[in-house]
């Protein structure tokens, strides 16, 4: 019979960590007598992250006195106390390998239904001073579980564990977490996965996605994510940089020109898909060379990739590309790459952009001509005036080749013309936009200035759009994701403190920093954080894959190899050093 051990809580508390401040419930410590659980966690209990723990799918974590004797030979510790692992319920019995998903049981007067295994958080291995301890407990399929509260009421140490009700598909706990964090997937386990209610919406959803990305697929396409933050499968056409050479240059506005780019060899380019963008690698004054990434602006040809840049008054590169690249001149690019890219799909498409943001979309604008699609499509761009508006009959005339266009543009400081009603003046707003009639169903791409996107991303959500459908674009650094720190001063990337390294350089091309390696840095996540470098991780230690970085150019090398490699061009970076020059897309 299995019985509860110890009842575990703990308020969360700001704990400091790394030159940061931590805002964690990992701490908990058993309490003596009856306590009650109600439908969000026990009394006197708390979690510092509900993104990620807590609510009523996570509201009591679950750990076994077996695992806590089995890691006390595998770490040699002879400390580890009840609660230790962040867990609620210290259980005689229970195993991961035993306990399925959707089973329920019966603690004292409360009853419990097993929803998910614990995520992978590197808060464990702070509680625990063990910075691989979330790729530990995976790895060892020793993760431990949450449940949900069925019945509140009262447990206490000492109670009787009773299995009221066997989960469907018996699908184990151990199981579902290899399932979500290790490679060689059964396809029928991912099946088994999906037909159990009991288990949380968003083991739910990844899970989903890994079935999909398993069906065969008649192009490049994207894997299921273990997180939201997973990034596609991306084949590079190239690796690194290549020497491509200017064709010609085309003036669109005052502010903005085309470069056309050529193979200096004749030989035909890869493709590339709708919304992807290019690499250059310019040397422009003494300091080492500069990365930027700009958007492909139409369909490539066999021979010929068109970009657009703007040029942006304080900016070193565009300056650079306006005031002195010419025809026939040699530049550094990387293969097309990037997740913006238009879907195959049968539901209406709107395409929004503003100012130099129409490039992506125009390139999809392109596709969708190219091959007369019959979707619905919305083009609604916005510009200064007349003479900002870059590709302006370029746009319209391609939506005169689409059966079903609608084309609304928004002048900010001039006037429409007469005879053009489909420009109108002054900025989009809701009235506006919910006057074009954008249907609840369609696939919406946005690219712009992020406030821009953030105001035309809330309206389509507000309107009925999915947020699954809302895809945005942006060039800067990705908003960071660091689960549990607290938040402070947003800082401009910069170079690291300290003497300057002596290894390979490392480039973050969407932060504009690049500096050489330095062997004081633990791993390229770590470079990045010292550069105040926005970052995206939550293991920490190649678990999770939040960290997952398109790698540009270079090679590395894994300190703690990841449970999963992941797909060719991308990189680990909580886990991975230089072995050459990097260019990551960060």
């Amino acid at each position: 019979m299995a019985r509860l051990l110890s009842v575990n809580v703990g308020m969360p508390m700001d704990v400091f960590w790394r030159g940061r401040t931590v805002h964690t419930g990992a701490w908990k410590s058993p309490v003596a007598g009856r306590r009650m659980v109600r439908r969000l966690n026990v009394e006197g209990d708390g979690q510092g992250d509900l993104a990620g723990h807590g609510g009523e799918i996570r509201a009591v974590l679950v750990y076994q006195l077996q695992s806590y004797q089995y890691w006390q030979k595998q770490l040699g510790r002879d400390d580890l106390t009840f609660g230790i692992f962040g867990e609620n319920f210290t259980v005689d019995g229970l195993p991961d390998d035993e306990v399925c998903i959707g089973d329920r049981y019966r603690i004292g007067e409360a009853e419990f239904e097993v929803t998910q295994p614990r995520v992978t958080c590197y808060r464990v291995g702070m509680r625990l001073s063990e910075p691989t301890m979330a790729a530990l407990l995976v790895a060892h399929h020793r993760p431990g579980f949450y449940l949900r509260v069925i019945t509140e009421g009262l447990v206490q140490a000492g109670d009787e564990i009773t299995l009221t009700r066997r989960g469907p598909e018996q699908l184990s706990v151990a199981d579902t977490d290899a399932l979500l964090y290790l490679p060689d997937r059964d396809p029928e386990k991912l099946r088994k996965a999906l037909d159990i209610p009991a288990l949380s919406p968003g083991w739910q959803q990844s899970f989903r996605e890994l079935a999909t990305a398993q069906q065969p697929q008649q192009e490049p396409g994207w894997p299921g994510e273990r997180a939201s933050t997973r990034q596609p499968r991306e084949e590079p056409g190239w690796q690194g940089f290549k020497a491509m050479r200017v064709a010609r240059i085309v003036p669109e506005t005052p502010t903005v020109s085309s470069i056309y780019l050529e193979s200096t060899d004749d030989t035909p380019l890869p493709p590339a898909r709708p919304g992807q963008y290019l690499s250059l690698r310019l040397a422009v004054g003494g300091a080492p060379p500069a990365v930027r990434s700009y958007s492909l602006s139409a369909v490539p040809t066999a021979g010929t990739y068109r970009i657009s840049v703007k040029h942006e008054p304080h900016g070193q590169v565009s300056s650079y590309i306006h005031a002195r690249l010419h025809p026939g001149a040699l530049v550094d690019i990387a293969s097309p790459r990037g997740t913006f890219v238009l879907e195959k799909s049968t539901r209406p498409v709107v395409l929004i952009s503003a100012g130099i943001g129409a490039t992506p979309v125009l390139a999809m604008l392109h596709q969708l001509a190219a091959t007369r699609d019959p979707r619905p499509v919305w083009w609604i761009h916005t510009a200064h005036d007349r003479a900002h508006h870059a590709f302006a009959e370029e746009s319209h005339a391609l939506l005169a080749h689409l059966p079903h266009a609608h084309e609304y543009v928004y002048y900010t400081a001039e006037a429409p013309p007469p005879d053009e009603g489909h420009i109108i003046q002054g900025r989009p707003t809701s009235q506006t936009l919910a006057a074009t009639h954008i249907p609840t169903d369609a696939e919406a791409y946005l690219c712009g200035p992020t406030a821009f996107m953030n105001d035309l991303g809330d309206f389509l959500r507000h309107h009925g759009l999915r947020t699954e459908r809302i895809h945005t674009e942006q060039f800067s650094a990705l908003p960071a994701i660091n689960p549990g720190v607290a938040p402070a001063a947003v800082l401009r990337p910069h170079q690291p403190p300290g003497p300057p390294g002596t290894g390979p350089l490392i480039t973050f091309a969407r932060s504009g920093v690049t500096t050489p390696w330095s062997s004081a840095h633990a791993s390229l996540l770590d470079l990045a954080e010292s550069c105040d470098v926005p970052t995206r991780w939550s293991c920490r230690t190649g678990v999770c894959h939040t960290c997952i970085t398109h790698l540009v150019a270079g090679d590395v090398t894994y300190t703690t190899p990841p449970l999963e490699f992941p797909e060719p061009g991308t990189v680990l970076v909580c886990c991975s050093t230089p072995d050459t020059d990097v260019v990551l897309d960060l």
